[in-house]
């Protein structure tokens, strides 16, 4: 008898520092494979490169991709803090959809209680969104802004057929702009939210490798 297959790897990709600071700063137990957590660089350009480039090395080559950090959010009534769960990420280029987002959703109110977790279309964007571009974003459906998601997944998806997934932490929104007094309280809150949902990544990993019924 052959021995079973080794469980597919997970790559957690981020952009900044900090928020891989966050990612590492708690404990992997539970999951079922290899995590890694990739900081990519800012902007579309760097994320997609790092992700295709992390892809096709033989360690990485089948793993499940979790695109992650923070977002601007787009709609009236977010704060800092509130989680997005994307059912699908968008840039000019195309859509791509997220897979077990039911999963994800359910996991971070768990190891998040008391926070809001919006789901909808993560759109990408070249840059920071500010003032009145949030109304016009939010009018394509989209429900929260970064500018890494999109092109992770698309990299990802690109570089041979895996599950991939997206959520972000709100660090601004329309009440609450980064430019605003109150910047550093809704960025301290953010950064704690991050700091505590890799248990909600690490069972939506394990979820992919559980048989279908």
């Amino acid at each position: 008898m052959s021995p079973p297959a080794a469980p597919a790897p997970l790559l957690i990709a981020c952009a900044l520092g900090i928020e891989r600071i966050a990612l590492r700063g708690k404990g992997r137990g539970g999951t079922d494979g290899p995590v890694t957590v990739l900081r990519t660089g800012m902007g579309p350009a760097a994320a997609e490169r790092s992700v295709t480039r992390a892809l096709a090395g033989p360690a990485l080559r089948d793993a499940a991709v979790l695109a992650t950090g923070f977002c601007a959010g787009l709609a009236p009534g977010m704060h800092p803090g509130d989680l997005v769960v994307a059912g699908e990420t968008r840039d000019p280029r195309g859509g791509v959809p997220c897979v077990g987002t039911d999963v994800l959703v359910r996991e971070l109110a768990r190891v998040v209680p008391g926070r809001t977790v919006h789901t909808g279309p993560l759109t990408g964007s070249g840059h920071v969104v500010r003032g009145n571009e949030r109304a016009e974003l939010l009018a394509t459906g989209a429900i929260a802004a970064d500018m890494e998601s999109a092109a992770t997944l698309l990299g990802a998806v690109r570089a041979g057929a895996r599950p991939v997934a997206a959520v972000r932490v709100v660090v601004d929104a329309p009440e609450h702009e980064l430019v605003r007094i109150g910047t550093v309280r809704g960025g301290i809150s953010a950064f704690r939210v991050l700091r505590s949902v890799l248990p909600a990544y690490l069972e939506w990993h394990r979820s992919l490798l559980l048989p279908r019924r």
